[in-house]
């Protein structure tokens, strides 16, 4: 799939929480969930009791397979789901999406499909919070090497990455 128009990937959009311009049009916002979901949420004095998420991507896609052409993106945000352990009915399952059984195998698929599809020189922004999942053992699954990131969050806990590909070295797939 060719995006001429666009030089943004969100590969992992959910409901574009991170986003200041939601419907920003450089980018393509990408999802494997297409769904609107009402939870129960009493956080924070929330009267109704309940909170409505919206996951209502551009592109219906997987991560670990993304349809476009190799380096297509100027610059991929890649949020991942983080959680191994959550409810069936969790609020921040929903939110955020929950990790496979094979979740080494999904994020060093993941890893290579946002380099594949990044430009060469062309700029990779990792999220995680690790929560459950050390970021070590995140940044394990590629061979890149992030060049700066920045810690955040009320516990210290979300990292913010920030990756450039080589201009010399092609990318495959895994």
């Amino acid at each position: 799939m060719t995006n001429k128009d666009k030089s943004v990937l969100d590969a992992c959009c959910g409901s574009r929480m991170m986003w200041f311009d939601k419907t920003d049009s450089r980018a393509v916002f990408g999802d494997q969930r297409s769904e609107v979901l009402t939870v129960t949420d009493n956080s924070r004095g929330n009267v109704s009791g309940q909170r409505t998420l919206r996951i209502e991507p551009d592109t219906l896609m997987d991560f670990r397979a993304m349809p476009f052409d190799d380096g297509a993106f100027k610059l991929v945000a890649f949020d991942p789901p983080h959680l191994i352990h959550a409810g069936p009915r969790s609020w921040l399952a929903a939110k955020y999406g929950k990790l496979s059984e094979n979740w080494r195998d999904d994020l060093r698929a993941g890893f290579a499909e946002c380099f594949r599809v990044l430009a060469p020189d062309g700029v990779l922004v990792f999220k995680w919070n690790e929560t459950q999942v050390k970021v070590r053992d995140v940044l394990a699954l590629t061979p890149h090497k992030p060049l700066f990131g920045q810690v955040s969050g009320r516990s210290g806990m979300t990292h913010w990455l920030v990756f450039m590909k080589p201009s010399d070295v092609l990318c495959e797939a895994a």
